[in-house]
């Protein structure tokens, strides 16, 4: 009588060990995945998988057009660079398309020549006017969202994740106003972003900020691979770069109008490094000393792509479903907002995929066994067989 609660235990071991051994090797598929990576670029390789961004105008008022310009335009360049808005948090204190004054409404332009119109046709406002609060800023950084809150305003970053944080507005030594109401601290950003790496929601974060005296809002970082530039330095002023007549205001600041007019020269496949961003930014310009602050990233800046932060570029590798094995010189990187692009020898077989899946799976990690391991595999499947075997002979008796 008791043997067939043995042997269906057994089964039970059995099963949980092919289990357990078949996780394994996928969890070093992806392993190897990520190092490999990591050692692509003389060991300064980037390892995130997808990227986000959260940008900020705290200002109100008409007044304050050239801040929400500032934000629009960072918009229209990650965009550009291939993050969808759906990993786009865009916070507009103010609307300035419709404000009464704007005797271009429905439009935000950046220069007198008014080319591009940043606000345009294409543009997802996720959170807007009083909606844009300290405690809201937060809590996107942080996920702790009440339930109510859609999907489109929150930052679902995860430990693979290299996120973008840009704001821009008034500001003084260590804090940024919004809406003339309230203030956030160089404290708060610390502690923000602290809860962020403790909750595994960035691989690497890059903060920057275009504000009066905006490097002090930096001097209180703290948490790992964390890169942040700022406008000026403490005592400083962040000026404005250019009027708009007709618009009677400043129509953007000057620190995010040369990193944008750099980044035009930028496209999806540039290798241009964060080294170079920095060594263009010149004070004579600004009329203000541009600060960065790499202490607490990881990796040399001359190999931080500008695209690791600004872009939707990732590293993939693509299966020969031929081989069914893992090819490192098969990598290529790709857009997240673009299909992937096989290549010509492996299309054919691609239109099988579906029905292959199983079985192309099971040959890619059985493929990358050694001699001890597949020893391993072989005893615990013979032993699931006998266990399966000795249940079904106890239950026939």
């Amino acid at each position: 009588m008791l043997l067939a609660p043995i042997f269906q235990l057994l089964l039970w071991l059995s099963s949980w060990a092919w289990v357990s051994t078949a996780s394994a090797v996928y969890e070093d598929a992806a392993r190897g995945f990520f190092e490999r990576h990591a050692s692509s670029a003389g060991g300064s390789g980037s390892t995130h998988t997808n990227n986000w961004a959260v940008l900020v105008c705290s200002s109100r008022y008409w007044f304050n057009y050239r801040h929400m310009a500032n934000a629009l335009g960072m918009y229209r360049t990650v965009k550009r660079l291939g993050i969808p808005d759906s990993n786009i948090i865009l916070m507009l204190a103010d609307d300035a398309s419709c404000n009464s004054r704007n005797k271009f409404p429905g439009s935000v332009y950046a220069n007198p020549a008014r080319q591009p119109d940043l606000y345009g046709d294409n543009i997802e406002v996720d959170y807007r006017g009083y909606e844009v609060t300290v405690e809201n800023f937060i809590r996107v950084l942080t996920g702790r969202m009440d339930p109510s809150v859609p999907r489109s305003k929150r930052l679902l970053s995860d430990e693979r994740s290299n996120v973008f944080v840009y704001m821009t507005g008034h500001g003084g030594n260590e804090f940024l106003k919004f809406q003339d109401n309230e203030e956030i601290s160089a404290f708060d950003i610390a502690d923000a972003f602290e809860q962020m790496y403790q909750k595994r929601r960035y691989n690497e974060l890059l903060f920057m900020i275009d504000t009066c005296q905006a490097n002090t809002m930096y001097s209180k970082l703290y948490s790992p691979h964390i890169l942040a530039a700022g406008s000026s330095n403490l005592g400083e002023s962040s000026y404005s770069h250019v009027n708009d007549n007709d618009i009677g205001v400043a129509v953007i600041d000057a620190f995010t109008h040369y990193v944008l007019e750099f980044m035009e020269k930028i496209n999806k496949t540039s290798q241009v490094s964060m080294q170079e961003l920095f060594n263009s930014f010149d004070a004579t310009k600004l009329h203000s000393t541009p600060g960065v602050r790499s202490d607490l990233f990881k990796r040399p800046l001359d190999k931080a792509r500008i695209t690791d932060f600004f872009g939707g570029v990732a590293q993939v590798e693509i299966i020969s479903l031929d081989s069914a094995t893992i090819s490192p010189e098969a990598t290529s990187p790709t857009n997240d907002t673009e299909p992937l692009q096989l290549r010509p020898n492996v299309m054919p077989l691609a239109a099988k995929a579906q029905n292959m899946s199983d079985t192309v799976t099971t040959q890619t990690w059985l493929a990358q066994l050694n001699g001890k391991e597949w020893k391993t595999v072989r005893a615990w499947v013979s032993l699931a067989i006998i266990g399966a075997l000795a249940s079904w002979v106890a239950s026939r008796k």
